[in-house]
């Protein structure tokens, strides 16, 4: 059994939640250990990313109420979280109130940090970053360990 099936198998002992599934078991961003710190600390309770990478990948977006684990950089479970809320918005238009939400600095930082990720990303579709391309913003909260 893998270390991220046992680690759900105990969130859901401890919660005692029968028959329920996780989506998926993922790293955030570019700094996948400081971005798990944050959410385990409960400081991150949001993140965006391209609605074009969902359409390409041809994955469906997050929805309210799904459940997924936070792994570090060496793919080892820290959190499991919930979908609280997702809306689809072109970039330029996300708010500060939900930029700060992401827990890693302020509106500017957020903007760069999410500009410099798209601008590489895209490259490997052969395609270019614009202020209004389409983001899926998600607001979570970490379930475990509380």
């Amino acid at each position: 059994m893998s270390k991220v099936q046992q680690f759900w198998n105990h969130f859901c002992a401890e919660n005692q939640l029968e028959g329920e599934e996780y989506k998926d078991a993922f790293q955030f961003g570019a700094s996948p250990d400081w971005l798990a710190e944050l959410v385990v600390e409960g400081k991150k309770t949001a993140t965006t990313s391209g609605f074009v990478f969902y359409e390409l990948e041809k994955e469906a977006i997050p929805q309210a109420g799904e459940y997924y684990i936070v792994l570090d950089s060496q793919d080892e479970p820290v959190a499991v979280i919930q979908i609280q809320s997702v809306e689809v918005v072109p970039m330029n238009e996300v708010t500060e109130a939900f930029a700060l939400a992401e827990g890693a600095g302020d509106y500017q930082f957020w903007w760069n940090a999410h500009e410099k990720f798209f601008t590489e990303a895209l490259k490997e579709y052969d395609m270019e970053f614009s202020p209004n391309m389409l983001v899926v913003c998600e607001r979570f909260k970490k379930i475990y360990p509380k």
